[in-house]
């Protein structure tokens, strides 16, 4: 499985003001573009890091997911959530030639937590051998800083102060207590080894 974000947060939309405020940081200084662009980069290191844990997409933006085979000939599980839409589903043979799958052979169950792909008939489309599936989808709570729900926004700000403050300890510290305790919600627990 490959995942990729096709499309980055753009930098507009990052909390930068919250988290200088979070932080406690005064503004005015002549090296303040340079300390903003530190701030952004620990706000992306802390939402790449939650977007992981919890396997959401906070802010709204497209993926492509390949894959050499199904999880399961009727379905297949998307590793991000809330899926809004799945924009293309293709296969590609081993040579690279591509197939582009009608839209009315898959229904997309936008189920918040597990979000799924699953059969319009009796089956997915076969992957050609040794080739690919190429899933292009758009998740995320929205496209605003507000539109993700308020505990992923604190655990957010708490972790990317955490990256923060250990910054000259030469590593990422274990994600403390308060930050798990606000994600725990939203981890998604899976038994059975079924995606």
């Amino acid at each position: 499985m490959d995942l990729q974000a096709t499309s980055p947060i753009p930098p507009s939309v990052l909390p930068v003001a919250a988290f200088r405020d979070h932080l406690r940081l005064s503004s005015g200084f002549a090296d303040g573009v340079t300390e903003d662009a530190l701030l952004e980069q620990y706000l992306r290191a802390a939402l790449d890091s939650i977007e992981r844990r919890v396997s959401r997409a906070l802010f709204l933006r497209s993926y492509m997911l390949r894959l050499t085979c199904w999880r399961d000939d009727y379905a297949q599980t998307l590793p991000r959530a809330p899926v809004v839409q799945v924009t293309a589903l293709s296969l590609r043979d081993r040579l690279g030639a591509q197939t582009l799958v009608p839209a009315d052979r898959y229904i997309l169950q936008a189920d918040g937590a597990r979000p799924r792909i699953v059969a319009a008939g009796a089956a997915l489309p076969a992957i050609p051998l040794r080739g690919t599936v190429e899933i292009a989808f758009t998740a995320g709570f929205g496209a605003a800083w507000d539109d993700i729900p308020a505990d992923l926004r604190q655990a957010v700000l708490l972790l990317a102060a955490q990256y923060y403050e250990h910054r000259d300890s030469g590593g990422a510290p274990d994600m403390d207590f308060g930050v798990a305790a606000l994600l725990e919600r939203w981890r998604d627990i899976r038994m059975g080894g079924r995606a």
